[in-house]
């Protein structure tokens, strides 16, 4: 069976401004490389996570997704057909099967409009149902993010972060889409207040079959809404993994340093890997060979020269590590 979502290859660099100094001084431009040959798959009603540091690429790559942004190179097939390059009008049907939730709910909704009119607006741009129609969509859509029927005349200014955020849900699902991309949708609300939108989201993804790409850097979040999980790393899948098997037995170091440094994922478990050494590279100069080796405590000289690829080692299971036999040969296998 083929997949919703195919990502294959896919890179993104930005070049970025130069000062008037740079110019007079004939500098090159600067360019920044955020994503590098990224592939994977989405099928039909699942949720797969995407975790890694600030930094790491994740909310590029689910720009590109929605096609915010174009690639440099790479495909990216939605049921079946490349959208990679496909123009604005072009994308507008599209855009109906694929919508986005954003990170920060104060920035992503228009203050000037109330929740009504922005819920209408999305439904009259895709050609959506008739006026009366729209006005029970509304109705529906409040009663299904759990908010008050009243709630559609007010401007989003009378909310909380976390009742903006149920409108931003709300609009993502108005014209009924088989694919959700959620970057980072938790992170700026209140800790209360995170549950109560991830559950949401699970409910509305198993009311309505809906695939989602789920961005988050936080791992207890992602362990309990995903199937599968990928790790990125300065814009490379480095590990990709069912999200049992991944928390189980991570292979690649990274990957590990994660799950151990985060807050109470396992309790009554003592940290068995070496701590990660230093900050993450600058993707404007990027290390040679394997990206984490600059930060890695099992690095060794194949490391410093040879780019590992990301290859299957288990049905299912992908890692881009020279040494992923490392962690039990030198007894850090966690503990069941």
């Amino acid at each position: 069976m083929s997949a919703l979502l195919e990502v294959e290859n896919v890179s993104k660099v930005f070049e970025l401004s130069r000062s008037w100094v740079d110019r007079l001084a004939q500098r090159p431009v600067k360019r920044l490389h955020a994503l590098d040959q990224v592939s994977f798959d989405i099928q039909s009603g699942q949720i797969v996570g995407l975790v890694g540091e600030s930094g790491s690429g994740k909310s590029t790559l689910g720009r590109c997704i929605v096609r915010l942004y174009t690639p440099e190179t790479g495909t990216i097939r939605f049921d079946g057909q490349d959208i990679t390059h496909l123009s604005d009008q072009e994308l507008l049907p599209m855009r109906r099967q694929i919508q986005m939730i954003f990170q920060n709910p104060y920035s992503s909704l228009n203050p000037r409009l109330t929740v009504r009119q922005t819920l209408v607006e999305v439904l009259t741009v895709h050609g959506m149902g008739s006026a009366e129609e729209r006005a029970e969509r509304v109705r529906d859509l409040l009663e299904l993010v759990g908010l008050p029927l009243d709630s559609a005349d007010r401007l989003p200014g009378a909310f909380s972060g976390g009742q903006r955020q149920r409108i931003g849900i709300a609009r993502a699902i108005a014209v009924q889409p088989r694919l959700l991309v959620a970057d980072e949708p938790v992170s700026a609300l209140d800790v209360s207040i995170q549950a109560q939108i991830v559950n949401l989201l699970k409910q509305l993804q198993e009311e309505f079959n809906l695939a989602m790409l789920f961005i988050s850097h936080d791992l207890r979040v992602v362990r309990h809404i995903s199937s599968r999980v990928l790790v990125m790393y300065l814009g490379r899948i480095v590990e990709d993994a069912p999200t049992d098997v991944l928390f189980r037995d991570p292979q690649h170091p990274y990957t590990r340093i994660l799950i151990e440094t985060a807050p109470k994922l396992e309790v009554n478990r003592q940290p068995t890997t070496p701590t990660v050494r230093g900050e993450i590279p600058s993707p404007l100069d990027l290390p040679s060979g394997c990206r984490f080796h600059t930060r890695c405590p099992f690095a060794t000289p194949i490391c410093e020269q040879v780019d590992p690829p990301l290859t299957e080692i288990a049905p299912g299971h992908r890692l881009a590590c020279h040494r992923p036999w490392l962690t039990d040969k030198e007894g850090l296998r966690f503990e069941d």
